[in-house]
């Protein structure tokens, strides 16, 4: 039988659209990194582009989606309006069998928006008008939707607006009550440049499993090498999984240290969803099967496939 994994995260739309580099210069934008927006911004963007894919979007929301992919048991909470973006958000969870946990409603901001500018490159830059989902609370868990789970999986980004660090004290309080394992990702290296302090606590006191790439995990330890990054976390005791692109992955489990090659793919048309993919991967073949070995060249597998696509969705 299945073991049931429930993420939490931002419920957001994510729009496509290719653009040149010269784009990202006239409009200030950090190639490869996510800057959230206002509703004022987002409808500027938005009339300069020309929108090529919507699809529903949101970090965990994707491991979610990639979990079923691999016929996992996924359950995902996020806060959308009942508005037309909130209807294709549910609609898109339901259609690849991750069940949604939240009572949607009429709210006063839309639902949320992420546009994703695509560069000849393949990296993507985004923008993020975060909406409604920014006010997940504690209000919206519920210990019913918590209490049959193996692990909950929660999003780095969720720290950055509204009413979010009440939401994770009382997730983590849930989970530990209910002896559920906790899981985090680090989400963007700004994300952890905001909530430094905060991520490393929570790495120390509450978290089974931290998941986040190579720069994230440098930023968190401030370290210039991973090689130090890796010496500060191993007295933690923890598990923690570093993705390095082409490099491969890593994981720091039990004073060990177990590389991973990355899957070479002949092209690449989208790095979107790579992280949350190889999160996926790793996640549910953890549930499964302690050997983390497989556990990250499932990640690695994942990775591969989706970065050969547009979009974050197998």
């Amino acid at each position: 039988m299945n073991k049931k994994i429930l993420g939490i995260g931002n419920a957001i739309v994510d729009v496509f659209a290719h653009v040149d580099e010269s784009f990202l210069k006239e409009n200030n934008l950090i190639k490869g990194s996510m800057k959230l927006i206002n509703e004022k911004e987002f409808f500027e963007l938005n009339k300069k582009i020309k929108i090529e894919k919507t699809l529903a979007g949101g970090s965990v929301a994707n491991s979610m989606a990639g979990i079923s992919y691999l016929k996992g048991e996924a359950f995902f909470i996020g806060k959308i309006n009942s508005d037309e973006l909130g209807e294709l958000y549910k609609k898109s969870l339901e259609d690849i069998n991750v069940r949604f946990l939240y009572n949607q409603k009429k709210e006063l901001l839309p639902t949320g928006t992420c546009i994703i500018f695509i560069t000849p490159d393949s990296e993507r830059t985004m923008c993020t008008y975060l909406g409604i989902s920014s006010q997940l609370s504690a209000n919206d868990l519920n210990e019913n939707n918590i209490i049959d789970k193996e692990l909950i999986f929660l999003e780095g980004y969720l720290w950055d607006k509204g009413q979010s660090e009440k939401m994770f004290e009382q997730a983590i309080h849930l989970a530990k009550k209910n002896k559920v394992k906790i899981a985090m990702t680090l989400s963007d290296v700004f994300c952890v440049t905001r909530h430094k302090k905060n991520f490393y606590d929570l790495l120390k006191n509450d978290l089974d499993i931290l998941l986040g790439n190579e720069n994230e995990i440098n930023e968190l330890t401030d370290s210039k090498t991973l090689t130090d990054s890796i010496k500060k976390l191993l007295p933690l005791k923890k598990l923690i999984v570093i993705t390095r692109s082409e490099k491969g992955s890593l994981a720091i489990y039990n004073n060990e240290i177990i590389n991973c090659d990355s899957v070479k793919v002949s092209k690449v048309l989208d790095v979107t969803g790579a992280g949350d993919l190889f999160a996926a991967g790793f996640l549910k073949e953890y549930l499964e099967n302690l050997d983390i070995k497989k556990c990250l060249t499932t990640g690695s597998m994942l990775a591969s496939q989706i970065i050969q696509k547009i979009g974050a969705r197998l």
